[in-house]
């Protein structure tokens, strides 16, 4: 008997939750945080739900709050919406520290102050539960965002950094976040990237020792910056997505991160490495790269002239020019890797013949050729 109530909460919880969305999807009334809903039919929802028990009703409270984004919640599934519909709403939202776990933060525009207390009151209510946050910084002045974040620091399990323009310097330093385990930095609108990569590369010169993942998505970043890394800077990485001047960075990310089991690398690739010694690099499973043809360059990728990778397990390769088949069959033999997929995207030259002798020698290997995945990977 338990179970049939149970079944029918949890199908009345899904009909609930869809005519939720729907009325916020819907938006046509805006307040003056920018949050769009409509009010009306919320609180008439209210009437239909009175029956279901708490737990149903923080479930699909949950499920309006996307997991698998990157990014923090568009401002029609803010849990903020959920308090102003009724008082036990707005009770059940507000003892539910996981509903209060991601944010949006502008640095910048309008009332600081006021927005500064909005967002502290926000945080406090995530109760020590690790928090994924997502700022946009317009323009230089950190100290009040820092003083905003300081209670917090050992929280944040997850960072994503926008800097635009007006914005010339980064306001954060990566160390000083005792939890950080993911760090995503980006710009936005017409900002320059090579105008403040100095300063993020400053920002990541010592990472946590809990950070696993750091994504620079568009900040081009020189050897000259990372040689000057201290060699246990990025020790703990296993994840790595980074735009780089000239394939001499290779290299030295290799010797950087050590543990690194996927690296995706986006640059111009017409550079010597002046690397002679064979490389090896023990952990690496997965490897994107991207070239820029636009560049006129038709040289030959030299990567794999001399990096050795015994668990690599999927390469994928775009806008490199031709493709180093000799090179690359020898690398395999030396490598003596588990290799499962090899996937040619736009902008990378092959041959048929080329493609069948992989298909012989490598019976077990996946190669695929897809001219539609072309540019950079973000």
């Amino acid at each position: 008997m338990q179970t049939s109530h149970s079944n029918v909460h949890s199908s009345a919880g899904s009909h609930i939750l869809q005519n939720i969305q729907g009325h916020v999807v819907g938006q046509q009334v805006t307040n003056q945080h920018g949050v769009s809903y409509r009010h009306q039919q919320l609180v008439e929802d209210k009437v239909t739900i009175m029956h279901l028990p708490t737990e149903i009703l923080a479930q699909i409270f949950l499920c309006c709050i996307p997991e698998d984004s990157d990014r923090t919640p568009a401002p029609h599934l803010d849990p903020r919406l959920l308090t102003t519909v009724c008082r036990r709403w707005r009770e059940i939202a507000l003892d539910m520290p996981s509903l209060w776990r991601k944010l949006r933060l502008e640095v910048g525009r309008g009332n600081w102050q006021q927005r500064a207390f909005c967002y502290d009151t926000y945080l406090k209510r995530s109760r020590g539960r690790q928090l994924s946050l997502t700022l946009e910084c317009h323009n230089d002045d950190g100290k009040e965002l820092r003083s905003l974040l300081q209670p917090y620091v050992n929280q944040i399990s997850s960072l994503s950094f926008g800097l635009s323009f007006g914005a010339s310097s980064c306001p954060v330093v990566a160390a000083d976040f005792g939890g950080l385990e993911k760090l995503v930095m980006y710009t936005t609108g017409s900002n320059p990237a090579l105008t403040i990569a100095h300063s993020v590369a400053h920002s990541i010169t010592q990472l946590p020792p809990s950070m696993r993942t750091l994504k620079l998505t568009d900040l081009w970043l020189d050897l000259k910056m990372l040689s000057g890394f201290n060699p246990l800077a990025w020790v703990n990485l296993t994840n790595l997505e980074i735009v780089v001047d000239a394939l001499n960075c290779f290299p030295c990310l290799l010797r950087l991160c050590p543990n690194l089991s996927s690296l995706t690398i986006i640059g111009m690739f017409s550079s010597v490495i002046e690397t002679p010694e064979e490389l090896p690099h023990s952990k690496l499973q997965s490897l994107r790269i991207s070239g820029d043809l636009h560049l006129d360059w038709m040289g030959s990728l030299v990567l794999f002239d001399f990096i050795t990778l015994p668990n690599l397990r999927a390469i994928e390769a775009r806008d490199v020019g031709p493709w180093p088949h000799e090179a690359f069959k020898g690398f395999l033999t030396r490598s003596r890797c588990p290799l499962e997929s090899l996937i040619f995207g736009g902008g990378v030259i092959t041959t048929r013949q080329q493609l069948e002798e992989y298909g012989t020698l490598f019976p077990s290997l996946s190669v695929v050729t897809d001219p539609m995945r072309c540019s950079f990977y973000f």
